[in-house]
């Protein structure tokens, strides 16, 4: 756009069916269902150590067939949805490091996705990683508090993130 041709923009509010729906009443009040899913939380946290052993099993499985030169067709997707599962649920169930270290992992995978000749070592250790974040002495620990950790795992993922030339 030149400078002579400035036009107004003009914004349009979307009104969702959630929206709408929360706003209509006779419902639960906000902090009633704020109260309502912390509770549901903590009914299901006892089963969550269970649910995070079986994910990671199912995880380092799809790895460990990769790594041994035999990976299924699928596997890269596969191990990006177990990362995923890991990611969007560690943080509400207490486990910011987990959260973190399967977000680098889901990033290291879609590096490999575009990248096929990525070193898979760059996921061995991001699993190496979420089995020590599931250990007692860091599993309540957020990412800031592990900072070698971290800033190792992010170097991982700005390697394997460059484009190849």
């Amino acid at each position: 756009m030149s400078a002579g041709d400035e036009r107004e923009t003009r914004i349009f509010p979307v009104e969702t069916r959630f929206q709408r729906l929360a706003r209509r009443t006779g419902g639960v009040p906000r902090e009633q269902a704020i109260e309502n899913a912390w509770a549901k939380v903590e009914e299901i946290k006892p089963g969550f150590d269970d649910w995070l052993d079986k994910e990671l099993q199912k995880l380092a499985d799809t790895v460990s067939a990769a790594q041994a030169g035999n990976p299924s067709p699928d596997w890269i997707d596969r191990a990006n949805a177990h990362s995923r599962q890991l990611r969007d649920v560690g943080t509400t169930m207490g486990f910011e490091l987990l959260t973190f270290i399967a977000d680098s992992l889901c990033e290291v995978l879609d590096a490999f996705a575009a990248n096929p000749d990525c070193n898979i070592e760059s996921v061995a250790c991001h699993l190496d990683a979420l089995f020590l974040a599931r250990q007692p002495p860091y599993r309540n620990m957020r990412p800031e508090q592990v900072p070698e950790l971290t800033g190792g795992l992010r170097r991982v993922v700005d390697r394997v993130s460059v484009s190849p030339e």
